[in-house]
């Protein structure tokens, strides 16, 4: 069982950065795939950014690949999302997941990709 505990969600304002970070317990975290996802009121969970086992390969949606930055560091188990330029659209509770991956390379967006979820820490971006 992998355990994750998101961090450093909080108010900003438009333009401003946040940075989330995500610890991770419970197993070897350097065999598992990580994503970010978030799930604004009233929408569905949606994929924000992923990335491989190894640190490799990683992959984002259309509306934040010039604007986040997804790292990990196996050392430490942790996963992170730096977060720039940041509008309201961005508002959420963004969440971390994990999957066991049999690739160093695979990365992966699906919701149902992802067999364990953190609790999710809240952005709030004001305008």
């Amino acid at each position: 069982q992998v355990q994750l505990v998101e961090s450093g969600g909080g108010l900003v304002q438009t333009g401003g950065s946040l940075r989330l970070s995500c610890a991770a317990s419970g197993h070897t975290f350097s065999n598992y795939a990580m994503g970010w996802f978030r799930q604004a009121p009233g929408k569905e969970r949606e994929f924000v950014a992923a990335i491989s086992r190894s640190g490799g390969n990683r992959y984002y949606t259309d509306s934040t690949k010039d604007r986040f930055t997804i790292s990990r560091d196996n050392a430490k188990n942790s996963v992170y999302l730096q977060m720039n330029s940041l509008k309201p659209e961005d508002t959420a509770v963004y969440y971390c997941a994990a999957v066991s991956t049999t690739s160093p390379f695979t990365v992966l967006a699906g919701v149902g990709d992802y067999d364990y979820w953190g609790q999710g820490t809240q952005v709030t971006v004001s305008s």
